[in-house]
């Protein structure tokens, strides 16, 4: 298993029971291997970000969290209950969703048959009325087909479909990728809602920006490994090694 490398910071889901906590995972996409031992862990409540420059891992990993990867072994233990053998369906029903970058919008059907279709999976998840809340945009577009959605409202909807589940993890795979400044603005107050209410957030996030905005932790992945933890209280004295780590 790798080791996190000259980690910065306390890593407050190591001092107690993480919520999620992955270990060693390892995952290949047919013979191809990509990820090579990711170790992170997750306390209950946090926004916790994957930086890493593209190709690194982090949507693979996402994607090794669910189970929708061909290959993948190690420990993804959640809530104190591996999940490493599970199929996704299954993962589904523990409470973890996933939000990937490709939105996956239905085009034939409605804003309002796009957010219902999901099943709940566990109690607790937000009512139409309070998703309506958090994206004023759906409740106008209610009745307007998925093809007519601006990507913005698509990525509003995408991420309005999980939390109707009950799922309590939320894994987001880009979810500001190509919006609006207005529109990104909108999904980090959501983020911040949500942590509010008490879910806990797993981010992938090319806009660094964004991410130091509503990230407790950052983990820096570098082929297929994460290689630092920097806590966002700390990110000005960690800023140059930063920008050495994703290019910029």
């Amino acid at each position: 298993m790798a080791e996190v490398a000259e980690t910065t910071g306390a890593d407050p889901a190591r001092a107690g029971d993480a919520l999620l906590a992955v270990q060693g995972l390892e995952g290949w996409y047919g013979e191809s291997h990509v990820l090579h031992g990711i170790d992170f862990h997750v306390a209950a409540g946090e926004v916790v970000t994957l930086l890493g420059r593209n190709g690194a891992g982090k949507t693979t990993t996402l994607a090794a969290i669910m189970g929708i990867l061909g290959k993948r072994k190690g420990s993804v233990r959640f809530a104190g209950q591996e999940t490493i053998a599970l199929q996704p369906r299954q993962i589904a029903r523990l409470g973890i969703a996933i939000c990937p970058e490709e939105r996956g919008i239905f085009s034939s059907l409605s804003v309002e048959e796009n957010l219902m279709l999901p099943p709940r999976v566990a109690e607790g998840g937000l009512s139409v009325e309070r998703i309506h809340d958090l994206f004023p945009n759906l409740r106008e577009r209610r009745r307007s087909q998925g093809t007519r959605l601006s990507g913005g409202e698509q990525q509003m909807l995408a991420i309005a479909r999980i939390l109707r589940t009950g799922a309590r993890l939320l894994l987001l795979d880009e979810p500001t990728e190509g919006l609006a400044p207005v529109i990104v603005q909108q999904i980090g107050r959501t983020i911040e809602a949500l942590k509010k209410e008490g879910f806990t957030i797993v981010l992938v996030e090319q806009n660094f920006r964004f991410a130091a905005s509503v990230a407790d932790r950052h983990y820096v992945v570098e082929q297929g490994r994460v290689v630092d933890m920097i806590a966002n209280a700390e990110l000005d004295s960690n800023i140059d090694k930063l920008h050495a780590y994703l290019g910029v």
